[in-house]
């Protein structure tokens, strides 16, 4: 629990949250130049990231949401200063001759007045004030749930890219295998022409081959699958003429635990959302409360409010009179009874307060389970890359030396298929094993926001 302490105060939302965007660990590579005509874009996780940011529509709503929160924390500020508007106006109104004015209506001050006015006004009341802070976090909170979004898209788009190259891997073992599966056939008829091995062996290896066409085939139906759902989240005009540029098994070290923890305790973006979101409820409720509080309402206005349209008005006693005046309005309203509705407007606000204080402490909570849990995972896939890695070394050495010995006499057909198919179960899962990893460690930046990279 000491470690919620620190962060809860390190992610205070006042600070300027960080622009949602992963760092690398290391230095980026440099912008590849654009392709010659008709060769194949290169394509590295970082340019990858690079295109998903810029065209993935569900990132880029929440970055959208992010400035239009923005923009409403400006707009809450500006209604706080005083403003000034220039109004023009003609009131016309009935005559009457009767009347000591002149007028029909005692609100009006002539027949024809001419308004040509500049106001200045402000509002002072605590709810405007309570309203601008309440905007300000919620536009940290939009910060950081776009910050959310970004490390998630980042997960997303090491899925899918290193899914890819690990699908070029299993379509080349299948190859491989189907080749094995044909050259075995080749040899078990062979054999059986020279009579050394029965008709029965012949049967086996010819369905073992033909397992291995059908598994080549689904071996090229997924890297086509896994392609295609790359280039959709990444080129807005659906371009699958690419290649993967980073190696699926580069050498990518794990980030020491206790660097890990720090960083994931200062640069969360879930908890800096639950504490925006927190304090904004807060301030909501001040605003609330305001409600029972009067407010205040200052006009200063200047310009011409007379029977003529004209800077000066007629001459008195050969005197020139001036229609230009100004005028001052102070106004206080207090609040009398509205049927509750304040009171009201103050219990849905404290609900609503109350709800935001549990899910802060709900989001620190899983923090720390979530540091726990996913550098397990990544280092749970680090230690076993390096036996899936063995494994698949062993059975292929199994593979060719079964075959041999399968044709001295010494193995049966039930050994060589069972080796073939060790051969591609192992060779399978070290391609899996090894998108488990990278796919650990970018789960791991979505708590510190640096991806490990080779």
């Amino acid at each position: 629990m000491a470690l919620t302490g620190k962060v809860s105060a390190a992610q205070q939302p006042d600070a300027p949250a960080p622009q949602p965007q992963v760092v690398a660990k290391q230095k980026q590579p440099p912008t590849p130049s654009a392709p010659t005509p008709g060769a194949a874009l290169r394509l590295t996780l970082q340019d990858a990231l690079a295109l998903a940011r810029k065209n993935e529509p569900t990132y880029n709503s929440v970055v959208t949401a992010a400035g239009v929160a923005g923009e409403t924390r400006a707009q809450s500020r500006d209604a706080l200063l005083p403003s000034v508007n220039f109004n023009t106006a003609l009131i016309t109104t009935q005559t009457n001759q009767n009347a000591l004015s002149g007028v029909a209506f005692i609100a009006n001050n002539a027949p024809h007045e001419y308004i040509s006015q500049g106001n200045v006004h402000q509002q002072l009341d605590l709810a405007s004030w309570e309203t601008y802070r309440s905007s300000a976090a919620q536009a940290a909170a939009a910060k950081a749930r776009a910050e959310i979004a970004a490390r998630g898209l980042v997960v997303t788009v090491v899925q899918n890219y290193f899914a890819a190259a690990a699908a070029e891997k299993k379509l080349e073992s299948a190859a491989r295998t189907a080749d094995a599966g044909e050259k075995f056939l080749e040899l078990t008829q062979a054999l059986e022409k020279g009579g050394e091995v029965a008709h029965s062996d012949v049967i086996k290896a010819d369905l073992q081959a033909q397992e291995r066409r059908r598994q080549l085939q689904e071996a090229k139906l997924e890297l086509l699958n896994a392609r295609l759902g790359l280039a959709v989240l990444l080129f807005p005009d659906f371009n699958d003429h690419f290649e993967i540029g980073d190696d699926l098994h580069g050498n990518v070290a794990l980030p020491p635990q206790p660097e890990f923890e720090a960083q994931a305790a200062q640069s969360n973006p879930d908890v800096r959302a639950a504490l925006a979101a927190t304090q904004a409820a807060g301030h909501d409720v001040n605003a609330a409360r305001a409600g029972y509080l009067p407010s205040i309402s200052l006009d200063y206005f200047y310009g011409i409010d007379a029977a003529q349209y004209a800077v000066n008005g007629p001459l008195i006693n050969g005197s020139k009179t001036s229609n230009l005046g100004s005028s001052a309005i102070a106004s206080l309203s207090l609040p009398v009874w509205n049927w509750g509705a304040t009171q009201s407007r103050v219990r849905a606000a404290e609900l609503q307060r109350d709800q935001a204080k549990r899910e802060l402490s709900f989001t620190q909570r899983k923090l720390l389970a979530e540091m726990r849990s996913l550098y397990s995972e990544a280092e749970t896939a680090l230690n076993e890359l390096a036996g899936l890695q063995r494994s698949a070394e062993l059975s292929e050495e199994s593979l060719r030396l079964t075959t041999l010995r399968y044709q001295g006499g010494e193995a049966t057909v039930l050994e060589v298929v069972d080796a073939q198919t060790t051969f591609a179960q192992a060779s399978a899962a070290y391609q899996d094993g090894a998108v488990r990893y990278r796919v650990a460690l970018a789960n791991l930046q979505t708590l510190t926001g640096v991806l490990t990279t080779p």
